[in-house]
């Protein structure tokens, strides 16, 4: 069984997760802490309950999402993987962070790219992969129908979806990807979103405007 703990960080409200089985292996996916304090809070959780990083998973690589990636990435040494799609917000993060009032340094690359070619292993679980672009070009999903889960990054909210309007947004091709990749899979899914509360496939279905 999955165990998924939800954080909320930085000035944007990411929910960054950590998910993780009985062997006490885990996965840290879109670390988006931004201060000192953030990142004790994701590393005291860790240590506490004797967890194991390792993999760090970005849904995309737009700023928010990946602040913390070089904090986590140095404690724990692991690879950042990602789509490669998404190398281009890492390029231009600094810039990007300016435009909201901010200063960062670059984040690290991609050390390896996944697509929904790659599953994500980790202690006895496993992650599958879709590819949903149109928030981003390289927008993922994980997901994992056992324990009927959806980890979704800004691609599906709570009665909403992610921003197109962005460098590399594309409403039809993410409307699209919603209907066909996500909409597949049952109505009680749990969906995990990349800000806010978390939803069901069900719920989404049914009362989501953008999808009717």
């Amino acid at each position: 069984m999955i165990q998924i703990k939800k954080f909320e960080f930085n000035l944007f409200q990411v929910n960054t997760y950590i998910l993780y089985d009985n062997t006490k292996e885990c996965v840290i996916i879109d670390p988006g802490c931004q201060t000192k304090q953030e990142e004790q809070i994701l590393s005291d959780f860790i240590n506490s309950n004797k967890l194991k990083p390792v993999k760090l998973l970005n849904t995309h690589s737009h700023i928010d999402h990946i602040l913390g990636n070089n904090f986590v990435k140095q404690k724990y040494n692991l690879k950042i993987e990602a789509h490669k799609d998404d190398e281009i917000f890492i390029e231009n993060a600094e810039s990007h962070a300016l435009t909201f009032g901010f200063r960062v340094t670059r984040p690290p690359s991609i050390d390896k790219h996944i697509d929904e070619n790659n599953t994500i292993e980790f202690g006895n679980s496993k992650l599958h992969i879709k590819s949903v672009p149109g928030h981003s070009q390289g927008s993922l999903v994980f997901y994992n129908n056992e324990n009927k889960f959806a980890i979704t990054g800004d691609v599906l909210f709570k009665a909403s979806i992610g921003r197109t309007d962005l460098p590399g947004g594309n409403y039809n091709l993410l409307i699209s990807g919603i209907k066909q990749k996500l909409l597949s899979m049952n109505d009680d899914t749990k969906v995990y979103s990349g800000h806010g509360f978390a939803t069901t496939i069900g719920e989404e279905r049914r009362n989501n405007p953008f999808i009717n």
